[in-house]
């Protein structure tokens, strides 16, 4: 089988498809990578074929404010988010696309799998089905779709408990649709109609879910606030890490068991000031003997985190997280999806901090799942982090409810559940002409049979 991945060029959206991408080669698939060109060696040190994307699309979101300058003088909020999404997301399509033709021509895939905000796909998703192969794509984020309790997505609200919050929320979801979602979808219908197609009527996130031939969320259910999804949704829990991509720090030794390992990143996207949460998480455990702080600078430089580096802590910029997860007590992170969810897949507690991004809404989730201790803000003291991480350290109910979810990922079988969805789209693709049945019926007894 020839399998197409395409990945919106952000470490943390390419990490988990070039893990899925193992899970293939090893299953004996041929696999091609269609992502930007900053990360052109780390796809062809995995073995697979690389297409860079077109000029429009080929930027480095791991530097997101080189992408889009004018977020710098945009505080955090419905004009942030909007205008990240229409010059993030909504531009690139038309570039995303031409690559996923031109990767096509060259590379003839029985699939394509694409990251969930890789929107370049919505051309061919709404057009007509025989001139494409399948679309599966993977949630990378926490999942983009309605709440039952009319809560819109982005904000960090946790399900309402309450008619009154309902209400209040009725008001936020009324205000976030006129100010986000409506100037987002006019723009992203403009580009549509360039294409011929059909016009999305719900919102750009929840566009993808709906449309794809599966959708594949990198998490557990456990981690998602409940409600019905379509039938497209099918949890895979979280990849396997990749091994081997960084050797042990020279200081490996030193995670002997004697201490508590609290371990702290800021991710690969919004680590350009680790006066945030790394520097305050060194300086609020300084004084705790029974501790050892590792830091991550996720590939930026060490000298990047200021102040003085305690005694108890040892920072690199990267860490071979196979080795360094199974002897984490605690993890302080920002909420991005992939640390988290590899944390609880290994029974890891969490302190999270951050409000960028989708993270509001990643750490709700850690708040109202019980893995952690969500403390609501992109700037915590080094007091508050204190007496989250002692509170994670010293009672055990978030470390047994993240043992908990780290059962139901061991539950799942990545490794199946993926094989499983992808082998079954790409065997079901000659059905029509099998059986002269109708693409609405088609698409229904594929989702149902996955």
């Amino acid at each position: 089988m020839k399998i197409l991945f395409a990945s919106t060029p952000a470490t943390g959206h390419l990490n988990p498809m070039l893990a899925i991408a193992d899970i293939l080669v090893a299953d004996g698939h041929e696999i091609a990578f269609l992502t930007g060109t900053v990360f052109r060696a780390r796809v062809e040190a995995s073995g697979a074929r690389f297409f860079p994307l077109p000029a429009g699309a080929d930027f480095d979101l791991r530097d997101i404010l080189s992408v889009v300058p004018e977020l710098k003088t945009i505080a955090p909020g419905p004009e942030w988010l909007r205008v990240a999404c229409e010059r993030i997301f909504v531009d690139a399509i038309p570039a995303q696309n031409q690559g996923l033709h031109e990767s096509l021509e060259h590379f003839q895939a029985d699939i394509i799998v694409g990251d969930d905000m890789l929107f370049g796909v919505l051309p061919m998703l709404l057009g007509p089905r025989e001139e494409r192969p399948p679309v599966v794509l993977c949630g990378t984020s926490f999942l983009h779709w309605a709440r039952d309790d009319g809560a819109p997505n982005f904000l960090g609200l946790p399900p309402a408990t309450t008619e009154e919050q309902r209400r209040q929320y009725a008001i936020i979801a009324d205000e976030h649709d006129a100010n986000v979602d409506q100037p987002v979808l006019r723009s992203l219908n403009r580009v549509l109609k360039s294409f011929g197609v059909r016009p999305v009527t719900i919102p750009l996130f929840h566009s993808v879910i709906e449309l794809a031939d599966a959708y594949m969320q990198l998490s557990v259910p456990s981690f998602e606030f409940p409600r019905r999804f379509p039938s497209t949704v099918h949890f895979v829990g979280t990849p396997p890490i990749i091994r081997d991509q960084v050797p042990l720090p020279p200081w490996a030794d030193e995670l002997d068991g004697s201490r508590k390992v609290v371990l702290v990143t800021q991710g690969t996207v919004a680590n350009h000031n680790f006066g945030l949460l790394v520097a305050p998480t060194l300086k609020a455990l300084a004084d705790e003997p029974d501790v050892l702080v590792i830091a991550t600078a996720g590939g930026r430089p060490v000298d990047a985190v200021p102040g003085p580096v305690p005694s108890n802590a040892r920072i690199a910029s990267f860490l071979p997280f196979e080795w360094l997860l199974p002897r984490a007590d605690v993890l302080v992170t920002n909420g991005g999806y992939g640390s988290v969810n590899q944390a609880m897949s290994f029974g890891i507690p969490l302190v999270t901090a951050g409000m960028t991004e989708d993270k509001a809404d990643v750490n709700a989730r850690v708040a109202w799942s019980g893995v952690g201790i969500n403390l609501a803000t992109n700037e915590p003291t080094p007091e508050a982090l204190r007496e989250a991480v002692r509170t994670v350290l010293d009672r055990p109910a978030h470390r047994m409810r993240a043992s908990r979810l780290a059962d139901e990922f061991a539950s799942i079988g990545t490794r199946s559940a993926v094989l499983r969805i992808i082998k079954r789209l790409v065997a079901d693709t000659d059905e029509p002409q099998r059986t002269g049945t109708t693409e609405a019926g088609r698409r229904s007894a594929r989702r149902q049979a996955i």
